[in-house]
């Protein structure tokens, strides 16, 4: 009788455990844009980000786009906050759209950099587009590090690197622990410095 009722429970716990494990990716999405004052790139990925804040520039979400670009890293010998100078100035919206640099090498770090960018503007309520499965921590790490901002998110979506489905592609798992190990290094540690 013991072990019977060790073994339902143990199905039961099993049960849970893959239930909650199939939500992993779709728990880190937060796709919640709303009408602000500046919308804030995050640094990091360079097409799908920038492309879809310009987006919600031109749907009228805020008036002024940051793109952070880190400011010492290069590519092909080109300084990053360059080449994205470079990019707005192709844009023809250079009045709109400004380079935020920042010497941070984390979500953590980026915003200090962003509060600096932000108060040159006198913004009070930022959008901050990232990538889908980063939407959640940076929105968190923003409204602890930033809480005089009202913040809200968007998602910037890239079918070949995640997926809810996370279990179906080998790329789409190891985004979704990897951030799933940010997230939770997030909690239990930065939050805390």
């Amino acid at each position: 009788m013991r072990s019977f009722r060790t073994l339902v429970f143990s199905l039961i716990v099993a049960t849970a455990l893959l239930a909650l494990g199939r939500q992993a990716a779709r728990f880190l999405v937060v796709d919640q844009p709303a009408p602000s004052d500046a919308i804030v790139v995050l640094a990091g990925e360079t097409y799908r980000r920038p492309a879809h804040a310009l987006e919600l520039f031109h749907r009228g979400l805020a008036p002024h786009v940051f793109l952070d670009a880190e400011a010492h890293d290069k590519i092909y010998g080109q300084l990053l906050p360059d080449l994205a100078r470079g990019y707005v100035n192709n844009l023809g919206e250079s009045s709109h759209v400004s380079v935020c640099e920042i010497a941070g090498d984390s979500t953590f770090s980026e915003a200090d950099d962003v509060n600096r960018c932000l108060q040159s503007l006198g913004a009070h309520r930022v959008l901050i587009v990232t990538s889908e499965y980063h939407t959640r921590r940076a929105a968190m790490i923003f409204r602890h590090r930033l809480p005089q901002y009202q913040i809200s998110v968007a998602a910037a979506r890239d079918s070949s690197r995640f997926g809810e489905r996370w279990w179906t592609r080998r790329e789409w798992a190891k985004t979704t622990f990897d951030e799933w190990i940010k997230m939770l290094w997030w909690e239990a540690v930065d939050r805390w410095r």
